[in-house]
This record gives C-alpha cells, sequence and structure tokens, in this order.
C-alpha cells in the first residue's frame, strides 16, 4: 500500500493510529527472533555506529533492534519504487548522500607507532612535546572490539602507563581532506560532552591512513539502560527520564550557542551514561556541523527516527532545531518505551510523524521546506498528546513533549528554554537526589558562556534558589 493511499485511509478513518501505550514487551521480543535476518538483509541496521557500542556504538544486533521496533504491529510496507508520483517529486531519500561535499581539505600530518586493533595488541604514541611541553609515550593495549561499521572500528583499551579504560575510535581517513569530527573534538569541554584525550595517526602495510580518537570510557548507553526497562516491560523512572534528557538540552545549548556546532544524529545509542552516577556524555561527532547561514547542506542527516521532518522534506538550509526535534523524540521514547515514529523509510517515516501530528498546514511545510509549500496532503487530524502516553505520564512531560515535536522548526524550544521547564522542576529542589539517595550528578554548574544571551527571568529559572551566589 502506498503512502498517499496509507494517509487517505488514515484520514477516512478506515486505518487507525497504533495505540502507542500497548504492550511493548510482545513486539520486543518479536523484534530480537527476527535481528539476525535484518541485520543481514538491512544496510540501514548498521548504517551509522556510535562512539562505542557500551560506549561510543551500539552493537550491530542492537542497531538492528532498533530499526525494526514496532515491526509486527505495522504489515504495510511501504518503498520508494511504490509511492505515486507526486511523492517522488518530492525527492525524499533513503539512501545517504557522498559527504565529501562537505568535508574540508588538507589533512594534518602526525605520526604514530604500531596499528592494529587485536586483542591483546599493544599501540604505543607520542603526545605532547607542544608548546614547551614534554613528550609523553603512551601504550594502549587493546582489548576488544565494541563496534564496526562503514566509518572504521571502535575499541576498548587500557593505558598501561596510567592504568584507565579507554575508548579508541578508528576511522579510516581520506588524504584529501580534514576530518571535521577531529576538528569539532578539539574544541569541546563540558560535563555532558564526551571527552577526546588526544588522537594520532596510524598506518597499514597498504598505506592506509587511520584517524585515531582516543576517548573517555564510559560503559552505558541511554539506548541500553532504556532496553533494559523494556525487557522487562517496565517504564523507565520518571527520574530518569528528567535526568537524561535534561543533561542532552544542557550538552546541546553548549555546542549549539558556545561551540556554534549542530550535532546532526541525536539518538539513544549516541548518548553516554555512567550507570552509577547517571551523569550523561553525548558522543559520536561524525555527522557534526558547523552550520553557517545561507550555507547548503546535505540533508540526508540523521537516524531516522530521530530525523527531523524538515530533512525529510529535503531541506538544505536547516538549524540547529534538527537536533531539538530528535531530543523530543529520545525523550518520548524514554518516557513510552519504544520509538515514536518507527518508519521503516524515510517517506513512511514522514506517514508516522502525520499520523501523530496530523498533516502539516501549509506554513508549517513553508517552514521546512518552501518547495514544498503547494504541495497537498490528505488531511488528518492530530493525535491528542495525552492520548499517546498512558494516563499516568506527567502534564509537564507530555507538554515539553509537545514543544520539541512542532513541524516549524523556529516554533521549538531552544535547548537552554528546555532546561527551564517544568518537567525538570523537581530536579532543582533543595533534597532532590538519586533513588539510592546520592547525589545528582553536576545539573546546574552553567559557565558565563553557557548562559550568554539568557534573560534575568531564564536565569533564575535554570538555577535552583538554593545554589545561587
Amino acid at each position: 500500500m502506498n503512502v498517499m493511499r496509507r494517509l487517505k485511509s488514515i484520514a477516512s478513518g478506515r486505518s487507525s493510529v497504533s495505540d502507542p501505550a500497548g504492550d511493548s514487551n510482545i513486539k520486543r521480543a518479536k523484534i530480537e527472533q527476527e535481528v539476525e535476518w535484518r541485520a543481514a538483509v538491512e544496510p540501514e541496521s548498521i548504517e551509522k555506529c556510535t562512539t562505542t557500542s557500551e560506549q561510543n556504538t551500539a552493537s550491530a544486533s542492537e542497531e538492528a533492534a532498533a530499526s525494526t521496533s514496532n515491526m509486527s504491529t505495522r504489515p504495510e510496507k511501504t518503498g520508494y519504487d511504490e509511492l505515486p508520483k507526486e511523492m517522488h517529486e518530492m525527492k525524499i531519500r533513503d539512501d545517504k548522500s557522498d559527504s565529501h561535499e562537505e568535508n574540508l581539505k588538507d589533512m594534518e600530518p602526525s605520526v604514530v607507532s604500531g596499528n592494529g586493533t587485536e586483542t591483546g595488541q599493544i599501540i604505543v604514541t607520542t603526545v605532547g612535546g607542544r608548546n614547551g611541553q614534554e613528550k609523553q609515550t603512551l601504550s594502549y593495549m587493546a582489548e576488544r572490539v565494541v563496534g564496526t561499521g562503514s566509518f572504521g572500528v571502535v575499541f576498548q583499551a587500557k593505558c598501561l602507563e596510567l592504568g584507565e579504560s579507554v575508548a579508541i575510535k578508528k576511522v579510516l581517513q581520506d588524504r584529501r581532506y580534514k576530518n571535521r569530527e577531529l576538528q569539532i573534538m578539539r574544541l569541546l569541554d563540558h560535563p555532558n560532552v564526551v571527552q577526546m584525550k588526544h588522537c594520532f595517526y596510524s598506518t597499514t602495510e597498504k598505506n592506509e591512513v587511520y584517524l585515531n580518537l582516543v576517548l573517555e570510557y564510559v560503559s552505558e548507553t541511554v539506548y541500553r539502560v532504556s532496553r533494559h526497562y523494556s525487557r522487562m516491560n517496565h517504564h523507565m523512572p520518571v527520574l530518569y527520564v528528567q535526568l537524561y534528557t535534561y543533561q542532552i538540552c544542557r550538552a546541546l545549548n553548549y555546542i549549539h550557542n558556545v561551540i556554534g556546532v549542530c550535532h546532526r544524529d541525536i539518538k539513544p545509542q549516541n548518548l553516554l551514561v555512567n550507570p552509577h552516577t547517571h551523569q550523561l556524555k553525548l558522543c559520536d561527532f561524525g555527522s557534526a556541523k558547523m552550520l553557517v547561514p545561507g550555507e547548503p547542506n546535505i540533508s540526508y542527516i540523521c537516524s531516522r527516527y530521530y530525523r527531523a521532518p524538515e530533512l525529510i522534506f529535503g531541506a538544505t538550509e536547516y538549524t540547529t532545531a534538527i537536533d531539538m526535534w530528535s531530543v523530543g523524540c529520545v525523550m518520548a521514547e524514554l518516557l513510552h518505551g519504544q520509538p515514536l515514529f518507527p518508519g521503516e523509510s524515510g517517506v513512511d517515516q514522514l506517514v508516522e510523524i502525520i499520523k501523530i501530528l496530523g498533516t502539516p498546514t501549509r506554513e508549517e511545510i513553508k517552514c521546512m521546506n518552501p518547495n514544498y509549500s503547494e504541495f497537498k496532503f490528505p488531511q488528518i487530524k492530530a493525535h491528542p498528546w495525552h492520548k499517546v502516553f498512558h494516563k499516568r505520564m506527567p502534564a509537564e512531560a507530555v507538554d515539553l513533549v509537545s514543544r520539541l515535536l512542532q513541524y516549524s522548526p523556529t516554533l521549538r524550544c531552544t535547548a537552554l528554554e528546555a532546561c527551564a521547564h517544568p518537567f525538570f522542576d523537581s530536579l532543582r529542589e533543595p533534597n532532590a537526589c538519586l533513588p539510592n539517595g546520592k547525589a545528582l550528578p553536576p545539573l546546574f554548574n552553567f559557565t558565563p558562556q553557557e548562559l550568554s544571551g539568557a534573560s534575568s527571568e531564564l536565569r533564575d529559572r535554570l538555577i535552583p534558589a538554593h545554589l545561587r551566589k
């Protein structure tokens, strides 16, 4: 059944929106039975790894499980070739574009000894030696590969001199281009962003050059934590949803407004979390970019379930608001126990969004991509937000999701505005703590740069009274 027919049947009432609060445990069981088959036939199940599997990348099976969520409840198959002519003209993409056009040229030279990632192999490199610093030799013993993908490999290693665990992301480097991820990682310094310790290049016998990013090691991801609760058929405790969503927004305020970078791949697998302190760190800046107004960008970016509608519409002059849409999708998934918009293709993703948000108005379409302002969709009413989640869901949670998941990018709240939302008020209480009685992770130690441009009213909302100087 093609997309337009599906939308018309929904509009006429012949096909209803599936109950988002249904039994996700049964669905998950069916999903996991199909993981191996899906991983073998669907390249997009491993289209983009994060920075480790328990840390900066998800395993291939986890990615496949994510890509098959809700499959058992949605038998219709929508593909690009089945779309009517009008939808073809929308040029909704289902394959990744060559992003070399966005890369910067002239790779920096560097030297390293050792190039393997086999368990037990030792990689030796020299750091320092600049600005009067003494050179220091560091040896990393590869312990295990924790993720692979088209970009290269991620492995956990131990620094023999310092005795600390690290994650090393090893990326095949095109000699013609600078690595944008490395350039961005060098700028980052925030409690909610993964720290890069240092980096080095290595070469193989075939004269291939690899960039190795040495990153702090964090043992879990929000994806794995969420999956843990789903497997038990439990909802994630609201406190953890508050903590994780707040820290995502704080990290995004930092990269958006202090560094000037759009992440472009916010998803649970790219959110590292310390299982003891519940401190969250944003990782995998392989898709990140500094957006320049008036300068075009590729629209086929961001993992499908978390892709903002303007990207589906092919917009090339988008803003950091695409990250805020992704935050709304992640937050909804944590509250809901499964992805809110589990599209099986680019166009099917749009159908899933319309089933909940309703048909975008002409003005909303114009805000997303003016080229499609005259495109006519079947008229479908929005599904009430309070019916999307279970009845006991806090009203503040539903309100924040609704403010993030807006068709018009300009209507989505910014990251700093999201941090000040009433949904997080309980985190600002003087006696707020983790369920085990331990202190919350650092949440309110804002730097002046983070609060730059914020009104006094917003600052008062962000910093609890008992912590103000």
